[in-house]
């Protein structure tokens, strides 16, 4: 009998990734490519959105930032103030990035949909896996 995708990477369904991307279509890709995986995705179309999201209480085990955003702060400022306040990881992607803020690699964009979700999770599962002992 043939697998489900939850049976064939069940630890994914305990994985929630925070996409935060201003351009639409970009966000909906990576969140719908990372939900085929079987990972519960949270969606903000701002880093002020996302910074909302997290000191309200919400739960995430990794954010996958767009860098240049409007708002009040960048994707850098907020990956910054995400590493100083919680344990969170946070993954950053720019196609022009010049910021002192944030000194850990990016990605640079345009990227691989596929190979960046599938990098994605795999990393936020290590993260699941290492906060749970396992």
């Amino acid at each position: 009998m043939p697998q489900t995708r939850a049976e064939m990477e069940p630890q994914a369904a305990a994985v929630r990734i925070l996409v935060v991307e201003d351009e639409a279509f970009i966000r909906f890709a990576m969140a719908e490519a990372l939900r085929e995986k079987g990972v519960s995705v949270v969606e903000a179309a701002s880093a002020d959105e996302a910074w909302q999201y997290l000191t309200a209480g919400g739960s995430v085990d990794l954010v996958f930032t767009d860098h240049r955003m409007p708002g009040s702060m960048t994707g850098a400022q907020l990956a910054a103030r995400i590493t100083t306040q919680y344990r969170i990881a946070v993954i950053v992607t720019s196609a022009f990035f010049n910021d002192l803020e944030w000194s850990e690699p990016i990605v640079v964009k345009p990227y691989n949909l596929f190979e960046i979700a599938t990098k994605l999770v795999k990393e936020a599962m290590k993260i699941r896996q290492k906060e749970s002992g396992l």
